[in-house]
């Protein structure tokens, strides 16, 4: 199959990416994390702090304050289990077990990894990876890496500066077994709402950060001792504790190009010993050519990109401008406890005009640094918000666009849309009739490929995820549930927003409102 052929049905076509005899076994799935046998460990302190109060000043930070920062990000933090009725009349109920971190995941699977380069007091200098299953550091590699991964990584990228940088890759296997094909649309997303945590727990702690997409994907695998086969790594974050880190030199390496073939001869290669559970692990050949097509393998490859979303909304009388709000403050640490992803438990009720105003303007307040802009990165120049609105106070119902710089809405199409959303769904396990906002992220069509290639595609996917944390988190803040989707029909809302014509597509569906309890048995993995 065609890559781009895969990546159009990825969207709109999903039914044809998996194999027509397709089934799950259940009985074979890898564990939700990866372990590493035989290696030494470094523990990681279990007095995790119950609150996250954003810090002005800062000190060099600790291992505590490094443990603290990991669990917070990708810490497993619950056990549930949870009711599952048969249908029949009789009603009889089986149960499902999960392990649940603060990020949302696809099926509750995770198939990330977080790595860390440290370097801190009183802690051997190297590579790491998070041992969630344990709190706990692996060493992978000691030594210091400074000039490796300045080479690796974009132009000037102060790496001396940094304290520690985390990779986060993707295991690949972890969600095909249950999503085939479909995981790599899945992939990308979760890498992106781990970086969006990561963030989020990042700006609490005082640290400063930049996100790098672009780096020499082979070196820094190898450095991490990961088989390309297997995992790869999707995203770069290094953390400072000086802004030098924001401020880089935007001039692309051109005198000293790096290659990443020759950064690997100057490590030696790992052979160390993870295991996964899984006895059968069937193949995945389009997941692997994906990612061999969009690797970089030098740093001519790097490019910067211009602000081509310049879509403003029109004054005119289908222009909805919304109430001023005052920057919503709320407690991370409580808001990661809190949220929660309803399903057939969202409840109809009325949301107030402030309540979205604050939801839309929270969401697209914040900015973040990274290796694809000339400036401070606004994730709105590549993605944009729609959503289709019902019971919202003083806004009619109906489909609308939202313009952060106007801070307004324009209305696409007056009606109640929940029943056409409804039978959009690929499996029915959200009552949209008893949800009030329906938002939707929207992107470029070409995936950002005219600039980026293949890579453009996993990069979109990851801003989205960083922006569907963000919109969770104030959800939940304003006291409602969200839960991301990818099972609803693309086609029919492109039609909905009229945005097919603009080289645009509906990339995640997240419906949003409040909710009642659900009955489930759950217990917090906290000392």
């Amino acid at each position: 199959m065609e890559l781009d052929t895969f990546l159009h049905q990825l969207h709109f076509e999903t039914d044809k990416i998996f194999p027509p005899d397709w089934e799950v076994d259940w009985g074979d799935a890898p564990l939700p994390y990866k372990l590493y046998r035989d290696l030494p460990t470094i523990p990681l302190s279990t007095e995790v702090p119950l609150t996250l109060e954003k810090k002005e000043e800062v000190q060099n930070p600790s291992l505590e304050e490094l443990g603290h920062f990991l669990w917070y990000v990708y810490g497993v933090t619950q056990y549930s289990q949870s009711p599952v009725m048969d249908g029949t009349k009789e009603k009889n109920a089986s149960f499902t077990q999960s392990l649940r971190r603060f990020v949302p995941s696809g099926g509750a699977l995770y198939p990330n990894e977080l790595y860390v380069y440290v370097k801190l007091d009183n802690v051997p200098e190297g590579i790491y990876h998070y041992d969630a299953a344990h709190h706990r550091l692996i060493l992978l590699r000691e030594g210091n890496y400074d000039t490796y991964l300045s080479r690796s990584l974009e132009n000037d990228l102060p790496v001396s500066d940094c304290f520690c940088i985390a990779f986060v890759s993707t295991v690949f296997w972890k969600n095909f077994y249950k999503y085939n094909n479909f995981s790599y649309r899945l992939q990308g997303l979760d890498a992106g709402v781990v970086i969006g945590q990561s963030l989020e727990v990042a700006d609490r702690m005082g640290f400063f950060t930049r996100v790098c997409y672009q780096f020499l994907d082979r070196s820094i695998n190898h450095l991490l001792g990961l088989s390309e086969q297997e995992e790869s790594v999707y995203a770069v974050i290094p953390f400072s504790m000086k802004s030098s880190i924001t401020c880089i030199d935007n001039v692309q390496k051109s005198e000293e190009m790096d290659d990443a073939s020759e950064l690997c001869q100057e490590v030696p290669v790992l052979h160390h010993v993870s295991y996964n559970r899984s006895k059968n692990v069937i193949d995945y050949p389009m997941l692997r050519k994906l990612n061999e097509v969009s690797m970089f393998e030098t740093t001519k490859s790097f490019v910067k990109l211009k602000n081509n979303n310049c879509e403003k909304l029109a004054l005119d009388r289908e222009m909805v401008l919304l109430p001023v709000t005052k920057s919503l403050s709320y407690e991370l640490a409580s808001v990661c406890r809190e949220r929660y992803s309803p399903d057939s438990d969202f409840m109809l009720g009325e949301v107030s005009q402030t309540q979205l105003a604050t939801l839309l303007k929270e969401t697209f307040s914040f900015s973040y640094h990274n290796d694809l802009d000339d400036t401070e990165g606004k994730v709105e120049t590549r993605l944009s918000l729609y959503g289709s609105f019902y019971n919202v106070e003083g806004i009619p119902n109906g489909a609308y666009s939202y313009d952060n710089g106007t801070h307004a809405l324009r209305r696409i199409a007056e009606g109640d849309y929940r029943e056409f959303l409804q039978l959009g769904l690929t499996l029915p396990n959200v009552n949209m009739y008893q949800v009030p906002l329906c938002m939707h992220l929207v992107g470029d069509k070409g995936h950002l490929k005219e600039r980026l290639g293949y890579r453009g595609y996993r990069i979109q996917q990851m801003e989205a995820g960083i922006l569907v944390q963000r919109l969770l988190l104030v959800s939940c803040a304003l006291g409602m549930g969200g839960h991301p989707l990818l099972g609803f029909d693309a086609n029919q809302c492109d039609d909905l927003y009229r945005i097919d014509s603009k080289g645009k597509t509906s990339l995640i569906q997240i419906p949003i409102g409040p909710y009642r309890p659900r009955a489930w048995l759950k217990g917090r993995l906290l000392s």
